[in-house]
């Protein structure tokens, strides 16, 4: 990126966009504010068109191409939101695309982009991470002349997420105290920076990132982007390995405030949106608002916005969404258990060692060993968290053999 967007760039941009993107509801959060105890708003951009605010950038970017770039085309790489922006803005505009997507890419997503899109867009499946389609998309565009549309690092596409922060500020009436945005490449928080450093600037801005994908903290404190060793990509919309040159040079020009929240923090948000607010999001748009059960702190009475990014949720997803919910709850656990091969020791089991509302989610054999022992891999969902050590002092009282399974370990991934 050659150079930083200014506020007059996110203005002008607004005045770009101007019925093409939706106006999109700010909403006050019965719940969130009860638990808080502060005003909690939440931007609905799992309102527009294509469901995120991704449409914002892809189109702000779009409609500037010249002439000759119309003609060359576009490509670009997409988790999924983006790619739809970009599907949009090609069908809209009559330029041909090209979108680079993740295998970990949903289904629905995928599918959202070839609808929206239609004969404008060709969709290109490639690697297992946003980085790695993100590498094939730059090698198209080196041999085919197309222009790349980033989903984050260009101060075009950065000025058009950032034309969020305006609407707002008009539909609050007033700027709110704390602003609560998340972050995956950086563009969305960098062009929300930009306005509210020249407009607002005494607004406190806190960015959200997923744990397992925390690439905007690993360049704070690295002083420039790195590539993360690892990325958890559960939280799709926000598994980026490296942060956006572009973005980081905003967000850390401003000193913004930056936090991160556990995917099973995030899942248990992402259900209790469903559940009590209506609203269905995907694990990147409960970022924010996953946030204010721990990670950020405000205070009684303040206004605070959390911006909802996205609902491009798969419902296939949602049995995952629950088991991590309860693992990270307390409420899930899982034991490798040798029961003595005879009668009645699943019987001892049941009524010994389980609670009275303690529940078998499973129950599988994994090998018989031996003539005396079936070690057998067992769930278990706890009625109240707090009861697990009573659990264990009962397994280890037992004739059995227990071992938990550690969630942060290799095995658990196959479970869950």
């Amino acid at each position: 990126m050659t150079r930083v967007p200014t506020a007059a760039d996110v203005d002008a941009a607004t005045a770009r966009l101007q019925g093409i993107v939706t106006r999109t509801p700010l909403q006050l959060n019965v719940r969130l504010s009860a638990m808080t105890g502060a005003d909690v708003w939440v931007k609905r951009e799992d309102l527009q068109p294509v469901r995120s605010y991704k449409l914002r950038g892809a189109y702000n970017r779009i409609a500037q191409l010249s002439e000759a770039e119309r003609a060359a085309g576009v490509v670009c790489a997409s988790a999924g939101n983006h790619g739809q922006g970009v599907a949009f803005a090609c069908q809209r505009r009559g330029i041909h695309g090209r979108i680079f997507v993740p295998l970990t890419t949903p289904r629905q997503k995928r599918d959202r982009m070839i609808a929206i899109g239609g004969d404008a867009v060709q969709l290109v499946v490639s690697g297992d991470t946003y980085d790695e389609a993100a590498a094939a998309a730059n090698a198209y565009a080196a041999t085919s002349g197309a222009v790349i549309v980033h989903a984050f690092d260009h101060p075009e596409t950065i000025a058009g997420q950032g034309t969020v922060a305006a609407e707002i500020v008009d539909a609050l009436g007033h700027t709110p105290d704390v602003l609560v945005v998340p972050v995956g490449g950086g563009g969305l928080l960098a062009g929300v920076v930009t306005w509210f450093a020249e407009r607002h600037p005494q607004t406190r801005l806190v960015g959200v990132e997923p744990a397992g994908a925390a690439s905007l903290r690993a360049a704070l404190d690295a002083g420039g982007p790195v590539d993360l060793d690892r990325v958890e990509t559960f939280v799709d919309g926000a598994a980026v390995r490296r942060i956006g040159e572009g973005p980081y040079r905003v967000i850390a020009a401003a000193g913004t405030e930056v936090v991160s929240v556990p995917e099973g923090q995030v899942c248990s948000e992402m259900l209790d949106m469903y559940q009590t607010d209506g609203i269905i999001a995907e694990p990147a748009g409960a970022l924010a608002t996953a946030a204010l059960r721990s990670a950020v702190h405000v205070e009684p009475g303040q206004t605070v916005v959390a911006l909802v990014s996205g609902g491009n949720n798969d419902v296939s997803r949602y049995s995952e969404i629950v088991e991590r919910s309860l693992v990270f709850e307390g409420r899930k656990h899982y034991f490798l258990v040798n029961f003595p091969q005879e009668p009645g020791s699943l019987r001892r089991f049941l009524d010994e060692v389980l609670g009275p509302d303690d529940d078998i989610t499973l129950f599988e054999y994994v090998k018989r060993s031996n003539r005396e022992l079936g070690p057998a891999l067992v769930g278990i969902e706890l009625g109240d968290p707090g009861e697990l050590p009573g659990l264990l002092d009962r397994m280890a009282a037992s004739p059995m053999t227990v071992e938990p399974i550690d969630p942060d370990g290799p095995f658990y991934r196959f479970l869950v």
